[in-house]
């Protein structure tokens, strides 16, 4: 397939305002997951990407960085850490909180998820304030982990996200 013939990623991602509040312009990858095309065109670039990187382990966050990190991580012959809200996942966890805009939140994953000088590529489907992914690193390397880049198919760049990620190799496909 030559370059003008792949689709553009822009095409398969809707905006739609007011959601879920008013002020709020959502970028809903639903049309994108529905396409065979574009789905496979987003895992390329991604995978193209980090080709090299000898990743390990994909780590995303739920729920929808799961719907990438699957394809991704087999792209990459690597395998996935599932990293979720509190009471989700059935083993022994180690969490992290984080703050928001208004409050804080916690995430977790497996306590034997990743071991240490595992190489790991976080992923997450957007990038807004980076909060959610900077706390995934944090765990990461208390893991004793190396987080090897954080990758985004969306990033809204005027929310100022990549800039909490400093240090890290970020990448996103599509920027707002």
């Amino acid at each position: 397939m030559s370059e003008t013939t792949r689709p553009q990623l822009t095409d398969f991602i809707r905006s739609i305002p007011d959601f879920p509040k008013p002020g709020i312009l959502f970028r809903d990858i639903t049309p994108l997951l529905a396409s065979p095309e574009a789905l496979a065109e987003t895992v390329r670039r991604l995978a193209d990407r980090f080709r090299d990187a000898r990743i390990d382990l994909v780590a995303a966050a739920e729920a929808r960085g799961f719907l990438f990190a699957v394809p991704l991580a087999v792209a990459l012959g690597a395998g996935v850490v599932p990293i979720r809200k509190p009471g989700k996942l059935p083993h022994g966890t180690v969490s992290e909180t984080y703050e928001l805009e208004y409050g804080t939140d916690t995430l977790e994953m497996h306590d034997d998820a990743v071991s240490p000088g595992d190489r790991v590529l976080v992923l997450d489907d957007l990038l807004a304030t980076g909060g959610t992914v900077a706390a995934c690193c944090r765990m990461i390397e208390k893991a004793g982990g190396t987080v090897v880049g954080c990758a985004f198919v969306i990033e809204l760049a005027e929310l100022g996200g990549a800039k909490k990620l400093a240090g890290y190799d970020v990448f996103s496909l599509v920027q707002y």
